[in-house]
């Protein structure tokens, strides 16, 4: 099983970057895929998470109507799209795996429910 990130990197303030969650070794229908951050210091959050079978996403109210999670379900890939980037949104940026039958909303923002992780990608924005 793996979970692999790209896509991070140094964006000034107002910025966008698009992040990217390669999946392979399991089955994704199976799977919703979360994004999590974590800052130095700081617990690790739920950004968004979105349902590999159906689409449906949710989010995190810090990111919503600035993030957006998408899928390409042919190329088991997951991408996070942030815009209007701010130096708060600077962490390292994890995507993780989610059994199907664990896909709701009071569920999805809680990291120990997830099967699989990727190694992170750093994403810094500069004021």
């Amino acid at each position: 099983v793996q979970l692999v990130e790209s896509g991070g990197g140094l964006v000034q303030a107002g910025g966008s970057l698009r992040l990217s969650c390669a999946a392979s070794g399991f089955t994704f229908d199976d799977y919703g895929i979360g994004w999590f951050r974590q800052a130095p210091g700081k617990e690790r959050e739920g950004v968004g998470c979105i349902g590999s079978r159906d689409g449906s996403t949710y989010y995190a109210d810090s990111v919503k109507g600035r993030f957006t999670i998408s899928s390409d379900n042919a190329k088991n890939t997951v991408f996070l799209r942030m815009n209007s980037l701010k130096p708060e949104d600077t962490a390292i940026y994890y995507c993780a795996a989610l059994p199907r039958a664990r896909l709701y909303r009071s569920v999805w923002p809680i990291d120990t429910w997830y099967d699989y992780w990727g190694q992170g990608t750093q994403v810094t924005v500069s004021s």
